[in-house]
Formats: C-alpha cells, structure tokens, sequence
C-alpha cells in the first residue's frame, strides 16, 4: 500500500510546482502571505505577522502530521498547500491548508494545483480525498465543487479558529471517476 514518502515527492506540471516546504521558503511564503491580510479572518490558522514563523516551522518537512508543499507558479513562490489526515490502511487523504495569492486565485491554476495533487493521489493508490472548508469561505467551497466534489455535510461548531471563532465545516469529498470534465483536462 502506498506509503507517505511515495506520497510526499516535488511535482510539477507545466507552470505548477510543488516543492515539498523547506527553509528556503521561508521569506517567499511570508511575503505571498501577506498580500491578503484579510483572507485570514476566515482561515483556521493565520500565517501573517507574529503568526507567521510558528505556523511555518509546524509546516516544515517532516515536522508534523501536515505534508506541506510551497505552492510555485514557474519561479514565483504563490502559497502553500499540504495533504493531511494521510491513511494508507483506508486509501484515504485530505487536502487542504490552501492558501493561494490573490494573482493565481480564481483562474485555472487553483484547478491545475489541484489535478496535480489529485492525479497523483489516485495514481499511487489512494481511492478518496476529502476536503473540510469553513462554510463562509464560500470561494473555497464553489472551487471544490468546480473538481467534481460532492457535499457529505457540515459538521456544526467542530472547530475553534485562531481568532476564537467557533466554526462550522463543510465536508467534501471526491473518489476516482467522479472529477469534474474541467479536472479530468488537469489529470
């Protein structure tokens, strides 16, 4: 069965990188960070100003149960991304702790990161990849919902943000054959 060192590996796909996160992304993270202060408010965790270096070192490679990625657009450093909840035993994982700069948000690179990621998964044997969005990141569910997911539920009040908001989690999920036609060109 499929193990994390076969899952953790750099990708790359045309102008998407992914690079498992390390050091040297440190100060290239920060500054994609910090063009939208604002988006944070609605995120579980916060990576912008004294927030920033904690969150970071959890992210480190091979430091904690995220396997996180500096997400690159060519050379440029963009955001992060991470798979998490890894169970090799169920053929399952999540993907998540996105975060994207406002230049690549919105457009077909979210979708490519994602069929990336996806292809992969599915290709070293995992059979289902969940996502779990606080329902007012309501750009966050609409992108899901644009590779195919389906909505299993909400989970009420499940989780306590960094800012002590109580919130509600949308769950979504998607299993092999259900990706969207727009996903299935990023395969």
């Amino acid at each position: 069965m499929t193990t994390k060192p076969e899952l953790y590996v750099p990708l790359a796909r045309g102008r998407v990188r992914l690079e498992p996160i390390a050091e040297a992304h440190r100060e290239p993270l920060r500054a994609a960070c910090a063009r939208d202060g604002e988006i944070w408010e609605i995120y579980s965790t916060s990576m912008i100003g004294e927030h920033f270096d904690p969150q970071f070192d959890g992210k480190l490679a091979g430091s904690g149960p995220q396997c996180a990625y500096a997400v690159l657009d060519g050379d440029a450093l963009v955001g992060c991304t991470s798979w998490y909840a890894v169970e090799p035993g169920n053929r399952a994982l999540a993907i998540g702790y996105t975060y994207l700069a406002p230049e690549v948000r919105g457009g077909p690179f979210n979708l490519a990161l994602k069929g990336l990621m996806i292809g992969h998964a599915w290709g070293i044997g995992f059979s289902r990849i969940h996502f779990d969005v606080d329902v007012r990141n309501t750009r966050s569910c609409a992108a899901v919902l644009k590779l195919g997911c389906r909505q299993e539920g909400v989970l009420r009040r499940n989780k306590t943000t960094w800012t002590g908001y109580v919130r509600d989690t949308a769950i979504f999920s998607l299993l092999p054959g259900e990706e969207s036609e727009a996903l299935k060109a990023h395969l």
